[in-house]
Formats: structure tokens, C-alpha cells, sequence
């Protein structure tokens, strides 16, 4: 399959390409050609099938004419090595759990999908080292950074900004040495998003090194996300939660390559009746769906840090998606947000009248199912970190002692802090991964 870009002045790719460069010479975000469709008998029995199963037959519509069929399910269940339950929170609304995974967010999906692809087509290409630019303002990083941890001929370098992950989201990618070299930046998340684009529009730079890209601009990021959706409905219609019900998805929304995830699997024939996005105070999107003007803005710092983004990329990829048709993406998402007063209130009520923690995020995906949802829908939301991952903020809302730090970040924890800072212009970025390529 061909894959071109959204800006629409560069040639069509194949996949390898797509995956290798990350991000189109004109500056756009890849696209399949084309999003095949599941005949409609798919659905009447996805439920006898395994997260792993179903997750390959998915990749298969993706990635299936470029990947041998006994390789690419080596992959999808080297991928899965965890599940991403669901949770039923009260009656019609579910929890759908991505952070069962190595660093208990649901980037671990994409990551070591990624991660396993890139290293499935470098194979014996392995010359020159391939160096991976992430930029996070949380999770992403470190589901990265683990991905692509002691992998043989790639560097990740992962931009954060100061001052703006948790501690224990922070020390999940500045703790790993090897291959993973965290670069704090003075700025901001977008500053980051910035100088990793930046970068892959540098001839000069590209001529040197070879680079791409782990965030969710990358494809092999992006689209392995709409695995757990397609498990999230058959985990439903396991349990008999869909018998004359609608599906309603919300998804706490920041880089928007989740939610992005979510609208392809839709295209792919999965019954979603309702999108939402769930928005923090970076209410770009929000504000989209309301006017339909877009105006990318600085983002502003809140406790649900990974939301906060305030040119957020994926958008790009919905445009393009249903032909920048504002009565279109109005349609298909509906747009909630919450100041961090309110997400502090959703948190502490969630937990005090159903006995489940929420993270931030999820926070406001659960909200927005609550204000939405009619008597004849059943709602997920996505519940995309572990609320350990926040420890200080959720026990200030809901008590000292009442979140339970997981073994696997205790162990991150424990780790000796390893940082190279910089200041956000890119002349001084661009001259340390020159002085650093053999790094």
C-alpha cells in the first residue's frame, strides 16, 4: 500500500518509507491510500476472539500487503504481551484499562509495535545508525524509550520539557541509559513537537543522520491504536453490553492520534455511534467543534499534563480524513472540557462513589460519557495511564496512602537520573545530534 501525505505536495511512499521518515519532505503527516473495510460478519463473532486474534486480523487490513502474513503476526502478538481490560464503573459506562502494559500507558501499544516493525525492516540495513526523535510531554516518552530499549543500531532521543512530566513519568526514560539518551528542553511540550519536526525538514541534517519519528505523527504509531478498539467492543458484546445499544467512545484527547486511531477503526466498519473528545484547557479541538475555526495556540500547563497541547498534530490527519468537512467532524466527534478544578472533583467523586481511580485524563473521559450518554447507549471511556504515574496530584484529591505504586515503576524510580538539557532554539539541538551521532 501507498502512503501519502495530507500536505499533498510530495509523491506517494510505500510503508517502509513511511515508517522510516516519520514525517513527509513537505512537512505533511502520512495517510494510507486507502482504509479497507471488515464485512459486516466480522462483527457478528468478533467476540470469540482473543485480544492477540483480533488485533491481527486489523493489522492485516493495515499492513497486510507489505508484511508476510507469518512476520506481521509474529509482531501484533510479540506486541500484546498484556491485556487492556475492561472495567464496568456504573451502569452503561466502561473503563476501558490501556495501562497493563511495560510502562502502564497506552502508548505501549503503538511503541513496541513500532519498535518491532522498524527493526523488522532495517533487518540486515543496519549500516548507519537510525535515530528515533520522540517528543513527550509524558507517557509517550517512556513507552518509547522502553520499546525501543537495547535494540540493536537505533538511538532514541526523547525531548521533554523541563518542569512538565511527573516524577515517575520522567524517570520511566531518564533511568534507562543504553540506547536512550532524555533531553530536557526549556519549553514547552509544542517547543519539543517543534524541534523534532524541525529537524526532519533539515536537508543538511538529513543528509548525516537518519531520522524518524516514534510520536504519533509516525503511522506505525498511530494506527496499531485501533487494535484495543476493535477488543474494547468485543469485550462488550462478550458480556451482553450492546443488545440494543449504541456505542459511545471517549477518548481524552491531546495529540490527538488516539482519537485519530478511533475514527479509522469506524471507517473499518466498526459500530461506534459517537466519538467524544475529552479536552483539558487546551481546548483547540474544542473550540473547532464549536465554531469551526481552528487556531492553534500555546499550550497551557495542567494536571493532565499529556493533554497539554496546543497544536496538536493528528488533527491534521482528521481533515484530511473526511475532506476538511467541518459539519462532517462535527458530526462524527463531539467535544467536552474541564478546567483542572473540575478534573480534581471528577477524580475525588469517581473514586468516593464508585471506588475507582481514575488518572487525570481519564478523568475527563469518564465526565464527558456521564454529561453525554443517553438511556439507549453504553459508553467507554479510555483510561490511558495508571493513576500511580500521578501520585502527588491524585493523593492530594483523594488522600495520602490511597494510590498503590505498581513494582514496575518502583523499579524506575530507583534508577540513577540521566539528562542532557537544552534551551528550545534549534540551532542548539540540531548541533547536538551532529556532535552526537555515534553517541
Amino acid at each position: 500500500m501507498q502512503y501519502y501525505s495530507t500536505n499533498k505536495n510530495t509523491p506517494p511512499v510505500s510503508l517502509k518509507e513511511a515508517v522510516v521518515k516519520g514525517l513527509a519532505a513537505d512537512n505533511g503527516l502520512f495517510m494510507p491510500e486507502r482504509i479497507e473495510k471488515f464485512e459486516p460478519s466480522f462483527f457478528n463473532s468478533i467476540h470469540k476472539l482473543s485480544f492477540q486474534e483480533i488485533a491481527f486480523e486489523v493489522a492485516k487490513k493495515f499492513f497486510g500487503e507489505d508484511i508476510e502474513e507469518a512476520k506481521l503476526k509474529e509482531i501484533v502478538f510479540d506486541t500484546l504481551q498484556f491485556d487492556c481490560p475492561l472495567v464496568k464503573i456504573k451502569e452503561n459506562i466502561y473503563s476501558l484499562e490501556l495501562f497493563h502494559g511495560p510502562t502502564l500507558a497506552f502508548k505501549d501499544v503503538g511503541a513496541r509495535f513500532m519498535a518491532r516493525l522498524l527493526n523488522h525492516f532495517l533487518g540486515g540495513e543496519k549500516e548507519k545508525q537510525v535515530n528515533v526523535l520522540v517528543a513527550t510531554s509524558g507517557d509517550t516518552g517512556s513507552a518509547v524509550a522502553n520499546g525501543f530499549l537495547g535494540v540493536e543500531g537505533i538511538h532514541v532521543y526523547v525531548l521533554y520539557p523541563k518542569g512538565k512530566v511527573s516524577k515517575i513519568q520522567e524517570s520511566q526514560f531518564t533511568t534507562l541509559g543504553k540506547n536512550i539518551t532524555a533531553l530536557e528542553i526549556d519549553g514547552t511540550f509544542d517547543d519539543c513537537q517543534h524541534l523534532v519536526k524541525t529537524a526532519f525538514l533539515d536537508e543538511e541534517l538529513n543528509t548525516k543522520l537518519v531520522l524518524t519519528s516514534a510520536n504519533s505523527i509516525n503511522v506505525a504509531r498511530f494506527l496499531p491504536q485501533a487494535f484495543y478498539y476493535f477488543n474494547a467492543y468485543a469485550r462488550l458484546k462478550e458480556v451482553g453490553a450492546l443488545e440494543a445499544k449504541e456505542l459511545v467512545v471517549s477518548v481524552p484527547s491531546g495529540n490527538f492520534g488516539n482519537l485519530t486511531a478511533g475514527l479509522f477503526a469506524q471507517e473499518m466498519g466498526l459500530p461506534v455511534k459517537q466519538f467524544i473528545a475529552a479536552n483539558n484547557e487546551n481546548d483547540i479541538v474544542y473550540q473547532y467543534l464549536k465554531t469551526g475555526e481552528y487556531n492553534p495556540r500555546s499550550s497551557v500547563e495542567t494536571i493532565a499534563n499529556a493533554m497539554d497541547v496546543g497544536a496538536p498534530s493528528n488533527f491534521a490527519r482528521i481533515l484530511d480524513l473526511y475532506n476538511h468537512s467541518y459539519r462532517t467532524i462535527a458530526e462524527k466527534i463531539v467535544g467536552f472540557r474541564y478546567s483542572d478544578d473540575q478534573i480534581r472533583g471528577i477524580v475525588k467523586q469517581v473514586y468516593e462513589k464508585y471506588g475507582y481511580l481514575c488518572d487525570p485524563h481519564g478523568a475527563c473521559g469518564f465526565q464527558s460519557l456521564d454529561d453525554y450518554l443517553q438511556g439507549n447507549q453504553t459508553g467507554i471511556f479510555l483510561e490511558t495511564a495508571h493513576p500511580a504515574k500521578f501520585t502527588e496530584t491524585i493523593e492530594q484529591i483523594v488522600g495520602t496512602g490511597n494510590v498503590t505504586l505498581p513494582d514496575k515503576l518502583a523499579v524506575f524510580m530507583k534508577g540513577l537520573r540521566k539528562v542532557i538539557i537544552l534551551d528550545k532554539k534549534y540551532s542548539d539541538f540540531k548541533k547536538f545530534l551532529l556532535n552526537n551521532r555515534n553517541f
